[in-house]
C-alpha cells in the first residue's frame, strides 16, 4: 500500500468517526430535549457547538491525512 492510499484511508477513518460522534451528540440532545422540554434552547445551541467541534476536528485530519499523500 502507498502513501497516497494510507492517506485516504486515514481520511476516510477521520470521515467516519465525525459521522459517529455527530449522530451521538443528536441523539443526546434528542433525549435530553424529551427528559426536559425546558431547556430545550440550551441543549440545541450546546449541541450545535459540538457538533462544529467534531466537524471542525473531522476535516483537520482529513487536510492532514491528505497533505501526507
Amino acid at each position: 500500500m502507498t502513501i497516497t492510499g494510507i492517506a485516504a484511508l486515514g481520511a476516510g477513518i477521520a470521515v467516519i468517526g465525525a459521522g459517529m460522534g455527530i449522530g451521538r451528540i443528536g441523539g443526546s440532545a434528542m433525549d435530553a430535549m424529551a427528559r426536559q422540554p425546558e431547556i430545550q434552547g440550551k441543549i440545541q445551541t450546546s449541541a450545535l457547538i459540538l457538533a462544529a467541534f467534531v466537524e471542525a476536528v473531522a476535516l483537520f485530519g482529513v487536510v492532514v491525512a491528505l497533505l501526507q499523500g
